[in-house]
């Protein structure tokens, strides 16, 4: 079930993130050197919570929050499953809800960022139809390393 999330679930979707993101990128973040970095990430979601342009959505299982994403301004800003959910359809599910809200609301186009060294997630978006735009940053959070931005086309086909 995907359900919008509550303004009180900030501590749920850190846990989410954290597992997901520790297992994911461990070879980006080795979290023996940077620890997850809770204080600034229970924040975000605090802030994209109250902020009224950005919806937040979560997968629950059983009472259980499993997944979330989070859209705004064009963009689809976060996707995370917990590791044991993943490869269930939980992700695509997300995804597609999430790019039908970014079509609800008029975007033309939806955007994203993810690590340059996220492999399996930038398989999963370009399996989707996201490709490359050319943009990159630079993550705020040690080591620093680069985003790299993606785009796909909302309009429907006529």
């Amino acid at each position: 079930m995907i359900r919008r999330a509550r303004r009180d679930e900030a501590e749920a979707l850190l846990r989410v993130q954290r597992e997901a993101a520790v297992a994911a990128f461990a070879h980006v973040f080795p979290p023996d050197r940077y620890p997850f970095p809770d204080n600034g990430v229970r924040s975000a979601w605090r802030n994209a919570l109250a902020d009224p342009a950005v919806e937040v959505y979560v997968a629950e299982v059983d009472g259980e929050l499993i997944g979330s994403v989070s859209v705004g301004h064009g963009f689809l800003r976060t996707l995370y499953v917990l590791p044991a959910h993943q490869g269930t359809g939980v992700g695509s599910a997300l995804h597609d809800h999430a790019l039908e809200r970014l079509r609800a609301l008029g975007a033309p186009e939806a955007r994203l960022w993810t690590l340059e060294e996220n492999h399996a997630g930038r398989r999963f978006y370009e399996q989707r139809g996201w490709r490359l735009n050319g943009e990159t940053r630079v993550v705020e959070f040690p080591p620093n390393p680069i985003d790299v931005g993606y785009s796909v086309p909302l309009a429907e086909s006529e």
